[in-house]
């Protein structure tokens, strides 16, 4: 079953088979993100990176997986603070396999159990909540690298 695509104020980036879904209030990293996990690629610590979408991004719902993809007028383009905007090559669609939320009001040191997984449009997703302020990429990778099946 399909769903209409719906656009969210989001970034993604896929990381082996499954693309982290950024989430977050403007100004909360969501772009950095993006940058620093393509970087972590380059340096050898995630098998392989590349962009989706930064900022605008489309999802759906097809065949039970969530798929994000870039809106066309942002297609390949991402903001590096201090730089601007850049183009990158990127990936036109991705199966979410990871959603983060920047700056997330329920980030806590030892999240509940509840607060761990999200739904969206109807398909289950883990979810890493991530306090303001705190560099999110070591999370990402501590959660790649200890979670059973974590692509």
């Amino acid at each position: 079953m399909a769903t209409e695509p719906s656009t969210i104020h989001a970034s993604a980036v896929l990381v082996g088979a499954k693309a982290v879904l950024i989430r977050g209030p403007s100004g909360a990293g969501k772009s950095k993100l993006c940058w620093d996990l393509l970087q972590a690629a380059e340096q050898g610590a995630l098998p392989f990176a590349r962009l989706v979408v930064d900022d605008r991004a489309f999802v759906e719902v097809q065949g039970g997986r969530l798929l994000v993809r870039p809106a066309p007028a942002l297609a390949g383009m991402i903001e590096i603070y201090g730089l601007g905007v850049r183009q990158l090559p990127f990936e036109p669609v991705a199966a979410v396999g990871l959603v983060v939320d920047l700056a997330a009001p329920d980030a806590d040191r030892i999240p509940p159990a509840e607060a761990v997984k999200i739904s969206i449009s109807g398909v289950s997703l883990p979810r890493l909540s991530v306090a303001a302020g705190v560099d999110a990429l070591p999370l990402v990778l501590a959660f790649m690298r200890t979670t059973a099946g974590g692509d």
